[in-house]
């Protein structure tokens, strides 16, 4: 039996949400390639944790079964890949098309799930789902391009969704017997050695970056890794993985926001509409969750 949750896990999804809402904004204002953003947010994020884990969690992390450890790397090599090929899109894409394609998520979550879990929806849980797709379709639909260049952009913020798919359903089955400081050690560990052997081998340079830039990386880090991507993880063990992939849908929303605000990307009518249809779904989604629990 699970233990019960010191916080109402609905809200945290919320919480991480928000956090979330601000990686295409630092990435889109950093200056540096895409590949060592997202080595910097790992390494940053792991270096910030591991402290504590090690302290406190040792046991923890001395005892984990090999095959725990090995599924955790796994999720996070996910995680690294995600990362990549969602920083490299927003190079070649505008942000509302590169966080629409990224949030097409939970049709991979919920057939994963399915077919991995036996986890089943309910119909109005479905419906909801199906509102918060067509509401972050809505959103990016006046901004989607058609020429070479943010077709290869479109392509990889889609292949991010399936990355980051992997992810969540490796943490759904992790979490659900690991605590969180090992796997949160483990995941970002494992994705930080990747990022740094893969930036190596490619001779991406690891400096000389602008002040700001390493603002950015640390915002990434301590904001949208820290109270975003491990909010998720401490979730997951409270709530199905489908949960979490639909209330991130969210993002779309928080992002034009600060397009608008730092990029001077206005939304349109269009995608204001959309908002409103993301947080209709949200919500019977989460409601429906709810009554089935």
């Amino acid at each position: 039996m699970r233990d019960k949750p010191i916080v109402n896990p609905y809200l945290a999804v919320l919480v991480g949400v928000f956090a979330i809402s601000f990686s295409a904004l630092f990435v889109r204002l950093s200056t540096a390639p895409a590949m060592i953003i997202a080595t910097y947010r790992l390494l940053f994020t792991f270096l910030l944790l591991a402290p504590f884990t090690l302290i406190r969690n040792f046991d923890d992390l001395r005892s984990l079964p090999w095959r725990e450890r090995g599924l955790a790397a796994a999720s996070g090599a996910c995680l690294a890949l995600h990362f990549v090929t969602w920083f490299t899109s927003l190079n070649y894409t505008s942000v509302a098309s590169s966080v629409v394609l990224v949030t097409t998520q939970p049709v991979f979550v919920v057939l994963g799930s399915w077919l991995l879990f036996r986890e089943r929806i309910s119909r109005p849980a479905l419906f909801g789902m199906a509102l918060a797709l067509t509401g972050s379709f809505i959103i990016g639909a006046s901004d989607f391009q058609l020429d070479m260049r943010a077709f290869w952009g479109d392509l990889l913020a889609l292949a991010a969704a399936v990355f980051v798919s992997g992810y969540l359903l490796i943490g759904r089955r992790l979490r659900s017997t690991v605590n969180l400081p090992a796997y949160t050690f483990f995941t970002y560990g494992s994705s930080a050695l990747l990022l740094v052997g893969a930036s190596l081998a490619s001779r991406t340079p690891f400096n000389p970056y602008p002040a700001t830039d390493w603002l950015l990386f640390l915002g990434l880090a301590l904001v949208c890794t820290v109270l975003g991507h491990t909010v998720f993880n401490w979730v997951l063990r409270y709530v199905q993985a489908s949960v979490v992939s639909v209330s991130v849908l969210g993002e779309p929303l928080g992002a034009i926001i600060w397009a608008s605000v730092f990029l001077h990307e206005y939304p349109t009518g269009r995608q204001l509409f959309g908002a409103g249809c993301i947080f209709a779904g949200l919500f019977l989604f989460t409601r429906a969750s709810v009554h089935k629990r």
